[in-house]
């Protein structure tokens, strides 16, 4: 884990239904999505220049999911570095539903 990592709060922005992920206390990067009845469908993800390559990104979405798990949703990766993500960490695949995997090359 890098210091920006260590140090990165993710929050939850419900106005304006993203996460959000701060480094020293500035804004890094979010995760957009849409939250429907047990399912959290994440549409766009984004890390600043300015913070790229500090694995702000990663950090972002493992909250994010490990958020999703314990409030029991369901996820739907519409955002492709969500769905590369999944696919690289396997612990999340069984947030997606079984018969929307294929939508989004999850085995």
């Amino acid at each position: 884990m890098s210091d920006a990592t260590q140090d990165a709060q993710v929050t939850d922005n419900t106005d304006d239904s993203r996460y959000e992920i701060h480094s020293d206390g500035t804004l890094a990067g979010f995760a957009e999505y849409e939250l429907g009845d047990g399912v959290i469908d994440f549409t766009h993800t984004e890390v600043f220049e300015k913070f790229s390559g500090k694995g702000l990104a990663q950090e972002l979405a493992a909250r994010s999911l490990d958020e999703a798990r314990s409030r029991d949703l369901q996820v739907l990766p519409h955002c492709s570095f969500y769905a590369k993500y999944i696919a690289r960490n396997p612990e999340y695949l069984d947030l997606v539903p079984v018969d929307r995997r294929p939508e989004f090359s999850l085995a």
